[in-house]
C-alpha cells in the first residue's frame, strides 16, 4: 500500500472513496471526514453530509483506538431509486464491536458513546468478518435525507 506524507492513502472512483490510515494515527480522521464531506457534496447528496461524516468519524476512531492496525475506510454512493449511501470501516481486529449499555458511563462518562450514535442515527448498520479483522458498516437513506 502506498502511504502519503500523513499517513493517508487515497482513492476516488466514481461514486466510491477509499481511504487507508496508519495505525495510531488519530490527526487522520479529521482529514478523512474532510474528504468525505467534500465528495458527498460532490456527489449532490449535501444532506448526508453532517450524519455521514459524525458516524464515520465514530466508526474510524473505534478502530484506531482498539485495534493495534490501521484502518480502511470505504464510501459508496449507490444512485437511482434506491439511494443509499454505505460506509464500511475494515480494521484488524475480529472482535465484533457492541454498543455499552447506556448507564455504563454514567451521566458524565466521556467515551463509549459511538456505536450508540451509530445505531441512533444509521437506517442499517452491522459489523461482519474479512481478513484480517472485520468491517462495521453504516447505511444512510440518500432518498430521505
Amino acid at each position: 500500500m502506498y502511504w502519503t506524507e500523513r499517513g493517508i492513502d487515497t482513492n476516488i472512483t466514481g461514486n466510491r472513496l477509499r481511504q487507508a490510515i496508519r495505525p495510531a494515527d488519530l490527526a487522520a480522521v479529521a482529514e478523512t471526514r474532510r474528504l468525505l464531506r467534500d465528495r458527498l457534496r460532490l456527489w449532490g447528496a449535501p444532506a448526508l453530509v453532517d450524519p455521514a461524516a459524525l458516524l464515520a468519524t465514530e466508526l474510524l476512531t473505534n478502530a484506531l483506538q482498539h485495534t493495534c492496525g490501521g484502518a480502511v475506510l470505504t464510501a459508496t454512493l449507490t444512485p437511482g431509486p434506491v439511494s443509499r449511501l454505505r460506509v464500511e470501516v475494515q480494521d484488524s481486529l475480529a472482535r465484533r464491536p457492541r454498543p455499552r449499555p447506556r448507564e455504563a458511563d454514567g451521566e458524565h462518562g466521556t467515551s463509549g458513546r459511538g456505536l450508540l450514535l451509530v445505531e441512533a442515527l444509521a437506517d442499517a448498520w452491522g459489523a461482519s468478518a474479512r481478513e484480517p479483522g472485520k468491517v462495521v458498516w453504516f447505511e444512510l437513506d440518500a432518498r430521505t435525507a
